[in-house]
């Protein structure tokens, strides 16, 4: 893993062993998944805490969403344990659940169904009693601009449309950890928005959230603290200051505050290895037929 401690503050290291010592929400010890001979993640170590709102970096197939499916009961782990509210999901997965809201990659709405319907479902699921469902399907419809969608069905829903749904299916429960993969992908400006505003009222309701994107720009106006996925591997874990500060070097000008994206890019090439180096050189290379 990147070795943030050894190129940060004082501070930045106390606060690292501070969080650790918490009482964590999330937490995983040697979680690794193989299909087959591959290894999509391997001996991957977290801890998120309470009130957190954690992005979960990495390049294409570095292993974020194979992560996140295992994180919430989708995929079981090779090996390794999870630990979600203390509680140890292998052995407490129903609880588990109750307890967790997803919007995974694909949303796997029901496409039959009207928004209302959907939501009416969802809330049964979870063991809402009709009047507490109705309420709050109400209440998310009216907040996802989709009230006035009680005819059409969710298939004709626009993608955009489907993402506030799948969000407002997510929340209904009122779940004190959320896990979001991609959530802003194809999401218009105004829906974006609007999904930001939930968010950041969870967070500040005590709810943690776990969140991945390739929207660098998103992740680093909402999110506290960032894991580094490539390869499988845990290679970067801390706070935007302690990733800051990490790859921070002399030869930076001390006035410059290093924007996520650069961050990402300095620690994937620092860790990438030989294969990242040679992708790095390929994308360097000009295409001369397009001038």
């Amino acid at each position: 893993m990147y070795d943030i401690a050894r190129r940060t503050l004082p501070f930045a290291e106390f606060s690292s062993i501070l969080i650790s010592a918490m009482s964590a929400t999330i937490s995983t010890t040697g979680l690794t998944r193989r299909f087959g001979d591959f290894v999509a993640v391997q001996n991957v170590n977290l801890n998120v805490v309470q009130g957190q709102f954690y992005g979960f970096l990495g390049p294409n197939g570095a292993g974020k969403s194979t992560t996140i499916k295992m994180l919430t009961g989708l995929l079981a782990p090779t090996s390794g344990t999870i630990q979600v509210l203390g509680m140890d999901f292998a052995a407490n997965a129903l609880e588990v659940k109750r307890q967790i809201g997803v919007v995974p990659e694909g949303m796997a709405l029901f496409g039959r169904l009207t928004a209302s319907e959907y939501l009416r479902f969802v809330g049964q699921m979870y063991g809402l009693d009709d009047a507490t469902t109705r309420q709050r399907s109400e209440e998310l419809l009216e907040f996802m601009n989709l009230a006035n969608e009680t005819k059409k069905l969710i298939t004709d829903f626009s993608h955009g449309m489907q993402k506030k749904l799948a969000l407002a299916a997510a929340v209904i429960h009122g779940p004190k950890i959320l896990f979001l993969d991609e959530p802003f992908e194809g999401v218009d400006a105004i829906a974006a928005g609007t999904l930001k505003q939930m968010l950041q009222g969870m967070i500040a309701r005590g709810a943690t959230i776990f969140l991945t994107s390739h929207v660098l720009e998103i992740v680093e106006r909402l999110c506290t603290h960032v894991g580094i996925i490539n390869h499988g591997e845990l290679i970067a874990n801390g706070s935007m200051e302690e990733l800051r500060a990490g790859v921070h070097t002399q030869a930076d000008n001390t006035t410059t505050r290093l924007t996520l994206e650069e961050i990402f890019i300095r620690i994937i090439e620092k860790e990438g290895g030989k294969e990242d180096g040679a992708a790095n050189q390929h994308s360097e290379q000009e295409l001369s037929w397009l001038g």
